[in-house]
């Protein structure tokens, strides 16, 4: 059993930065690739970008792709996503994910969950 611990959110304004983590525990962490969605209020949860498990391959959604950076530290046990040129629209709770499958953007194939940590950027 996977825990995942996000960290990181806060209040920014448009144009600015962030930089999440997700500390996981209570696995081989390189055995799993992680993922990061999103879920605006009355939305579905978003695809934004997910690594595999070595950390050598990666994939973004268009609407972050250019402004984001998704990468893990296995000695660490922590995946981070970067975000910058933030929008009002990237507002979310924003929630990583694990899976031993493949580095999917579906979140179905994810097995295990964080609780999430909200952005919330100001226009």
């Amino acid at each position: 059993q996977v825990q995942l611990v996000e960290s990181g959110g806060g209040l920014v304004q448009a144009g600015g930065s962030l930089r999440l983590s997700c500390a996981a525990s209570g696995g081989t962490f390189n055995n799993y690739a992680m993922a990061w969605f999103r879920q605006a209020p009355g939305k579905e949860r978003q695809f934004v970008a997910a690594i595999n498990g070595s950390g050598g391959n990666t994939r973004y959604a268009d609407s972050v792709k250019g402004r984001s950076t998704i990468s893990r530290d296995n000695a660490k046990n922590t995946v981070y996503l970067q975000l910058s040129s933030l929008k009002p629209e990237d507002t979310a709770v924003y929630f990583c994910a694990a899976t031993t499958g493949y580095y999917s953007g579906n979140p179905g194939q994810y097995d295990y969950w964080g609780q999430g940590t909200q952005v919330t950027v100001s226009s």
